[in-house]
Formats: C-alpha cells, structure tokens, sequence
C-alpha cells in the first residue's frame, strides 16, 4: 500500500494537491531527533518523510509503486546520504532495516495515483480499469471480468461496504458477457446507470465499489496486518510505531494489534511456558483525529484517525492473523490461514 499522505478525495472531485494528513501530531508521537532511524513504510509523495528530515533523523523509505520511488530519487540526493529509498512492499519493512527509532505507516492510496488517467485509480479520469500500485499482479479488470458474481459481492460489501453489492455483482456478470470492462468510466457509467443517483446523494453510485477493487487488488488489509508484524520486529525497546488511518477496517487492523501486543499474560500452572507473554508494545496514542482548521483546509483530514504505541523490552511474538479477524477473500491468503 502506498502512502495517503492526505491526497486522497473523493473520485469524481478535483484536482488534488500534497498535504501530509496529521502531520504535526506525527511527529509529535514519533518524536524523531538528530541520530534517529525511522521507517517510512508509506512514501508516498515524501510528505512525511521530509520533516522527519528535517528534525536531523535518517529515514529508510518504503514503497512499492515504483513512479513513486523515481520522483524521490531528488529529495534522496538532497538528504546527504540520511535518505534511503527502496521499491518493496511495507509487510516487508523489517528486511530493509532493523534496531530502527521509529515507523510510520500512513494508509492509503497517493494523489500521484489519482491523478493519473493511466493507472485507473479513479473515474475522474478515463483510462485503463488497473489500480495496481506495484504495476504488476492482478488488475482491477482481471477481478471484474474473470471473478465469480459471488466473489464480486463479498469484496464490494466487505471492502466497500456497498449495500448494493449483490445487484452490482450480478450486473456485472450480464454485462462482461457482452464485452469485458476495460475502462475506469465504463464501470463508473455502468454501475451509475444500473443503481441511479439521487440529487441527494453526495459520492458517484461507484466509490464504494473502486475503494473495494483498490483495496484487494493491492491486498491492502493483508499488507497492513503484515506491516505491523514487521513493525514489532524492526523497533528497538522505546522505539515507537505510528499509524495514520483514513477507513473503519484499516483503523480496526490497528487498534486490535496494539490492544493485542499491549496486553500482557501470565501463564497457567499446567502450561506456563506456553501460555506466559510480556506486553511487546504499550499504547501512547488511540484515536487521534484532526482538528477543525486542519478539516477545513484539507476535508480528507476528516477521516483521518492516529494510533501510536512504543515498544518495550519483550522479544516479540509469533504473528497471529486471528487477532484482525479479517475474512477470507477470493484470491487472497494470510499466512497461517488454511
């Protein structure tokens, strides 16, 4: 998943510009200073990356788009060798730099995505129906053309929350067997004209199901529960992990790991070497969301959500994808799941 960064607005809205979402209380609850090592899993467009900078830290930087890596190959010239860019997936995060200060993982998807007809992020633009941040693997149109009306459903009401999903589903299913879906606006058109639009309503009939195809196109949730895996075994003892959120189930993912590496069990008379864990993290911040000023001039804000947690001394533990209780999805497999 690529960074947010606070570029994300609604498909059929204007044009989007480079505001990093949170940013001061980011920085607030990562704390970076002169020395630090810190990972921004999420590049992005280098919003954060750049103030992290500032403070006179390093930063190895993550992402898997690789447009974005080639537009911060300047700030990485810039930053006197204290910024090191990678092209990888941030589930990855610990295998490019471990003892580190501090992560940062801001979920999402980039205004360099968005404002690109030719990566099919969005129906503002036509262009061709994709959405893969790495450019390669399964695209938008492979899971439209080629996936059961069945599997179509469950993604779209899972991951969008689309309360039309089982009508969007089977419309799709007549519709492919004419000519496939080859383009963002013939999905928006077609999605439009089948479910119709109130005066009222104020996002396109076809956000919810573009969200669902992004998110599991790019295996987002299952990127993000990996992440934070990876987070608890790159952090040093006090180093601290900060997340910033814009939807329920990303937010969700987050809350649930903190809340289960926070908590700490004794084990039982019978089995105490299997049962005893230590607390590998302790909360320093739930829930933060932006203030009014920061809504106003950015509206994406509004739905932005901070988490942040510091890690302790404890070894860190198994990953356990139980936890996120996360559904099974078509095409999709998290390690451990049968």
């Amino acid at each position: 998943m690529t960074a947010g960064h606070g570029d994300e607005i609604n498909a059929v809205g204007g044009s989007v510009r480079h505001i990093p979402v949170l940013l001061d209380e980011v920085l607030e609850a990562l704390a970076p200073g002169a020395g630090d090592i810190v990972i921004d899993g999420t590049f992005g467009a280098g919003g954060y990356t750049g103030a992290i900078l500032a403070t006179g830290a390093s930063v190895v930087a993550i992402d898997r788009d690789p447009d974005a890596i080639a537009a911060g190959r300047g700030l990485e010239a810039k930053s006197g060798g204290r910024l090191k860019l990678v092209q990888a997936p941030f589930s990855t995060l610990d295998e490019h730099a471990t003892g580190v200060d501090g992560v940062v993982l801001d979920i999402g998807v980039s205004s360099m995505q968005l404002d690109q007809a030719g990566r099919g992020f969005s129906f503002r633009f036509d262009g061709p129906l994709d959405m893969r941040m790495a450019q390669a693997g399964l695209s938008a149109a492979d899971v439209v053309n080629s996936f059961k009306p069945g599997d179509l459903a469950r993604i779209f009401g899972f991951l969008g929350e689309e309360r039309h999903a089982g009508r969007i589903a089977r419309m799709i299913e007549a519709r492919r067997e004419k000519r496939p879906f080859e383009r963002t606006l013939e999905l928006a058109d077609a999605i439009e004209t089948h479910i119709g639009r109130a005066p009222k309503d104020k996002i396109h009939p076809a956000t919810r199901v573009f969200q669902a195809l992004r998110i599991f196109v790019n295996d987002e949730l299952g990127e993000l529960a990996k992440a934070l895996f990876a987070a608890e075994r790159a952090l040093k003892p006090g180093g601290r992990l900060v997340v910033v959120t814009f939807h329920s189930l990303e937010d969700r993912i987050v809350k649930r790991f903190i809340a289960d590496r926070a908590e700490a069990a004794s084990g039982s008379r019978h089995m105490p070497e299997a049962q005893a864990r230590s607390a590998t993290f302790r909360k320093s911040g739930g829930g933060v969301t932006a203030g009014d000023a920061e809504v106003a001039a950015n509206p994406r804000a509004r739905s932005a959500r901070l988490r942040a947690a510091i890690r302790t001394e404890a070894p860190g533990r198994a990953g356990d994808f139980s936890i996120f209780g996360l559904p099974k999805l078509p095409g999709i497999n998290l390690p451990g799941e049968r």
